[in-house]
């Protein structure tokens, strides 16, 4: 299975965030320039998340988050694909609107969505979110985006402690089998955090076939070791000036984690 390195656009807060923001002309500048340079360092997918508007509502966010965010994928889409005809594009609404991440990206011809809680509970900083398994599968369906749409569910998701199993196999079965999710991401315990990377050989032999992407915490220094246990990465702090998520992506950062990673 080809190692997929994904990069992530983290959007400044959008307009009607919690927090003070710079306005949407602002947001698609840092946007662009954010695609521009993985698409540029040679990334394999780019995923749009919008970072910026924390705190969080726990599932469903505003309409015009969605639109928003479907106008800058699509964009992203259009401008990085001109150039590089392979990188793919991820939706990840958050906290956890899963459904109108699909919605999102069935818009915008984006690949795949990510479920931060796709199966049992999780308490987090916006309480307790429950997965909605059958609902997103069901809206997918009805979207007619089912096999054009992959849904790549968090295992144990970061900032949050689940509200039942907490053994990382069984959690990940369940995801898998029961959940149907077609990938799975393990991530440490916060954004930027390292990811414990022995137990994704267990992973990897419980569930052989089935994606399996580091979601936090990749660096430079740790990229071959994750190649090596992992199908995929998915690398957002390690990639910002000076490791800031509120400065923009850096190119030179960028295209040493590339390299690290091997083509």
């Amino acid at each position: 299975m080809a190692f997929t390195l994904i990069g992530v656009v983290h959007l400044l807060p959008l307009p009607g965030a919690p927090g003070p923001s710079p306005g949407f002309a602002a947001v698609r500048a840092r946007a662009r320039h954010d695609a521009a340079v993985l698409a540029d360092a040679g990334f394999d997918a780019l995923i749009v998340e919008n970072l910026g508007d924390a705190p969080f509502r726990a599932d469903r966010v505003d309409p015009h988050v969605l639109t928003l965010m479907a106008v800058l994928a699509d964009e992203l889409g259009a401008l990085t694909r001109a150039a590089h005809p392979g990188l793919q594009i991820g939706v990840n609404v958050l906290r956890n609107d899963v459904r109108g991440a699909l919605a999102v990206a069935a818009a915008a011809g984006a690949a795949f969505v990510r479920a931060n809680v796709h199966t049992g509970a999780t308490w987090t900083d916006q309480g307790l979110i429950q997965g909605e398994a059958h609902d997103t599968l069901r809206y997918r369906r009805e979207l007619g985006a089912e096999g054009q749409i992959a849904l790549y569910a968090d295992v144990l998701v970061k900032h949050g402690v689940p509200a039942g199993a907490d053994d990382l196999v069984e959690v990940a079965r369940e995801t898998a089998l029961r959940g149907r999710a077609d990938g799975l991401i393990v991530t440490g315990r916060a954004t930027g955090a390292p990811t414990a990377l022995g137990p994704l050989g267990e992973l990897r032999a419980a569930l052989p076939g089935v994606p399996l992407w580091v979601g936090s915490g990749v660096t430079e220094a740790t990229a071959a070791a994750t190649r090596a246990a992992a199908d995929g990465a998915i690398v957002g702090t390690a990639l910002h000036e000076d490791a800031d998520l509120r400065r923009p992506l850096c190119p030179r950062r960028a295209a040493r984690l590339r390299a690290a990673v091997g083509a």
